[in-house]
């Protein structure tokens, strides 16, 4: 159970519009829920997480079959009321859409979402850019991802090294945003050029986009764990949701002392 949901739960309670054994019903499965077959269970639900952490729990798809997938997915959203599936091949966003009709696909980004209706309106400011169009994958995971979690972002795409006027010509972007997201394959060179511009946060994000001597994503990764200038950091390859995570939570502080 997410803060908002707990809050409003214990509101309720307090306003006696909800009795504490309907509370306890709904709170019986905290901190986590056994998701299976009885005596073969196949996940354990963190309902907590969103309390511990400010990220709640994530459904991460590979791996699951999509019965398996569909089953979490319907659990989470019993309990919070709001899904994020991330790396979800086309079988199991089938079988969560069966169950889930609610739920939005976002096929690039390769990711499931549910919100509430009454979600706030999303506050500071992650700007994203990508080097290329080819890094679009991995930039869409950030972008969903962090929206969902309720940042607010604003993508810059295509401006990498090979044409760097293209990011010239919009670099207020830069020193507007609260934290950066420079997403970057081949030779991994955007994250150093966009830090050395600006004094925001940036997180890096090599991908595994390039020719031979890329090595998966080896060599961006190298590229921008050396790079000079101050203030990056860099998360594995192509890991969006992680580069979102850390960019939500470096930009809730700012909206923190606000």
């Amino acid at each position: 159970m997410e803060v908002d949901a707990l809050r409003t739960l214990l509101d309720a309670v307090a306003a006696g519009a909800t009795s504490p054994a309907t509370a306890l019903a709904q709170l019986r499965h905290l901190p986590y829920e056994v998701v299976g077959s009885e005596g073969h269970p196949f996940a354990r639900l963190d309902h907590h997480r969103g309390l511990r952490q400010s990220v709640p729990e994530v459904l991460y798809c590979p791996g699951k079959q999509p019965e398996q997938v569909a089953t979490i997915a319907e659990r989470i959203v019993a309990a919070t009321g709001r899904l994020l599936a991330t790396r979800a091949s086309d079988q199991q966003a089938a079988a969560v859409r069966a169950r889930l009709p609610a739920a939005d696909l976002h096929p690039l980004a390769r990711t499931l979402t549910i919100d509430r209706d009454d979600r706030p309106a999303p506050v500071g400011h992650i700007a994203l850019l990508t080097a290329g169009t080819a890094d679009l994958p991995v930039a869409e995971e950030v972008r969903v991802v962090a929206g969902w979690l309720g940042s607010r972002v604003d993508p810059l795409y295509d401006v990498g090294v090979a044409g760097l006027h293209r990011l010239l010509d919009h670099a207020a972007i830069l020193d507007e945003a609260r934290v950066l997201v420079v997403v970057a394959g081949m030779d991994g060179v955007l994250p150093s050029v966009v830090g050395g511009l600006t004094d925001r946060p940036l997180v890096a994000v090599p991908t595994s986009t390039g020719y031979g001597a890329n090595f998966q994503g080896i060599a961006p990764l190298l590229t921008m764990l050396n790079a000079c200038p101050p203030g990056i950091g860099v998360v594995n390859i192509d890991n969006g949701f992680g580069a979102a995570c850390l960019a939500h939570r470096i930009n809730l502080l700012g909206e923190a002392r606000n």
